[in-house]
């Protein structure tokens, strides 16, 4: 009780957004389409008046309104790359991006973010993951790829509305590879020799990782494995992991 009555306060402190984005975020709410909750949305624009970033990549469009969003946080040079693979959504994205103030400085890449990923070159020095969850450790290779060092990975919805903390057996068996994998990748983010990561309570979780070459810190004695994608190793999993 206390924990959502802090949540009602910090909420009630945070300045409105343009009538636009609300009534997307209301049309998407109603319609049961996920998008950004408030409090990452303050986050976003935190990080984004930070890093200042001049290209971003967003994996998870939803109707476009964390992209519009983030467009509103950044100045007039700023692109945005967005992915996205549901057609229905993809129809609203681009009747959002056409309509509001900042949609021409979106570019909307259609399909699956797999494959999307690995056909994009340069560099992008703020990622957006918002997409399904038990893809993020799929993507994490090409997204490394893109990231320059100093560049900024934020990736949503990590805790899973707390099922990540739960025993393997406690998980309900339609959600436990997404589980799994949601495990790993977290596991990932914080041992990777190339990224120094936070986990925080943020909405249902955010990680924020930033891409620092060959300074991420590493557990002394632990078996490593190689990932022949990225090249790099990586610490591997404890037990605990899979339990």
């Amino acid at each position: 009780m206390e924990e959502e009555r802090l949540k009602v306060f910090l909420h009630s402190l945070d300045s409105p957004n343009a009538p636009y984005l609300n009534k997307i975020e209301k049309e998407a709410r109603r319609d049961k389409v996920p998008i950004i909750r408030q409090d990452m949305q303050s986050f976003l624009q935190v990080f984004l008046e930070l890093k200042k970033p001049g290209r971003i990549l967003e994996v998870g469009t939803a109707t476009g309104f964390s992209a519009l969003l983030m467009a509103s946080y950044t100045p007039a040079q700023c692109r945005i790359t967005t992915i996205e693979k549901y057609d229905k959504r993809i129809v609203e994205a681009r009747k959002n991006f056409a309509s509001c103030p900042g949609g021409e400085r979106i570019t909307l890449l259609e399909g699956d973010a797999e494959e999307i990923l690995k056909q994009l070159g340069g560099t992008y020095d703020f990622v957006f993951m918002d997409a399904a969850k038990g893809q993020y450790i799929h993507f994490l290779p090409d997204i490394l790829r893109l990231l320059p060092e100093g560049g900024v990975l934020i990736s949503d919805n990590v805790l899973q509305e707390g099922d990540i903390l739960e025993s393997h057996y406690a998980v309900e068996r339609r959600n436990r590879t997404i589980y799994k994998r949601m495990r790993d990748y977290l596991y990932t983010l914080k041992h990777h020799p190339d990224l120094i990561t936070s986990v925080l309570p943020v909405g249902d979780g955010a990680a924020v990782s930033v891409k620092a070459a060959g300074r991420g810190i590493r557990t002394a004695g632990t078996e490593e494995d190689t990932n022949p994608e990225q090249g790099r190793q990586v610490p591997a999993s404890p037990e605990y992991m899979d339990r």
